[in-house]
């Protein structure tokens, strides 16, 4: 894994990575433009160590950390057009006249909106564990983690999100609670501690996000879409609906055995529906 500074328009410092197969040898689905991973959040860093490890001999991968998480620069404006600027910031850093996207949870809103604005700088996208253009799956997603984690099913105070209740909360993003544990300390590891104020600001701003000029806006979306849901997932998948059905030219793939983190708990099938995304 090749590291890079990447300088956005602004003059701020994001971390990026360069990884994944290189050298002689046939074509691999994916080889026509790099995997650009965009991680989850606000105010998180990449943990896609093991995606990597799944498609990095087939696929050419490009992480970064967003924005005032893990090793960027922490100084905002943090916006969801301060984030797409940066994107398009990582994506002239390495060369690349297109790319395809990979979006995890809060990453995959990342990725469709940049697709939105630059659908001509994308060649494929893949929304995985997003929560769809509407709001209305946050009440019912905090009462099924309440269940996952026997909890009260309320509101958690707004505050500092140290690695132990990270880890705690994150159990509740994997299907089977006897790995759960010990899989949402490696997502903690290493721990770079999260932006509140960058999580607090993007999900204010998504918050305002209205879903009928979304829905218009993706029925125009001209780029090849994969939709993963991992079944067991705590966040409601029927939040996803309404995109499903806009997109023109897309294909959804529900992993039974899976949660919010599907190439952990089903890494065969989602490595599998993924390059074969990619090689259409």
């Amino acid at each position: 894994m090749e590291e890079h500074k990447v300088i956005a328009d602004d003059g701020r410092v994001l971390w990026a990575a360069d990884t994944g197969r290189a050298g002689p040898g046939p074509a691999a689905p994916g080889r026509g433009e790099p995997l650009v991973l965009c991680h989850g959040g606000p105010g998180l860093w990449d943990m896609f160590d093991g995606l990597a490890e799944l498609l990095a001999d087939r696929v050419r991968l490009i992480r970064w950390d967003q924005r005032g998480g893990g090793r960027s620069e922490r100084e905002g404006p943090y916006t969801m057009a301060r984030t797409l600027a940066d994107l398009d910031a990582v994506r002239v850093h390495f060369g690349l006249a297109r790319m395809a996207l990979l979006g995890h949870s809060w990453g995959a809103d990342v990725a469709l909106h940049y697709a939105l604005a630059h659908p001509d700088r994308v060649s494929s996208l893949v929304y995985v564990s997003g929560t769809g253009l509407g709001q209305d799956w946050r009440a019912e997603y905090r009462r099924n983690r309440a269940e996952r984690l026997a909890e009260p099913a309320v509101p958690t105070a707004p505050g500092p999100v140290g690695r132990d209740a990270a880890v705690r909360l994150w159990t509740a993003d994997f299907a089977d609670p006897g790995t759960a544990r010990w899989r949402a300390e490696e997502l903690a590891t290493p721990w770079f501690g999260v932006n509140e104020e960058a999580n607090a600001a993007l999900n204010a701003e998504s918050h305002a996000w209205d879903e009928a000029e979304l829905i218009a806006r993706c029925r125009g979306l001209d780029v090849p879409t994969l939709i993963v849901d991992g079944a067991a997932d705590v966040r409601p998948r029927w939040s996803v609906d309404s995109l499903a059905d806009a997109l023109p030219d897309v294909a959804r793939v529900v992993l039974p055995g899976a949660g919010h983190v599907p190439w952990v708990e089903s890494p065969g099938s989602f490595g599998w529906a993924v390059l074969a995304h990619l090689d259409r």
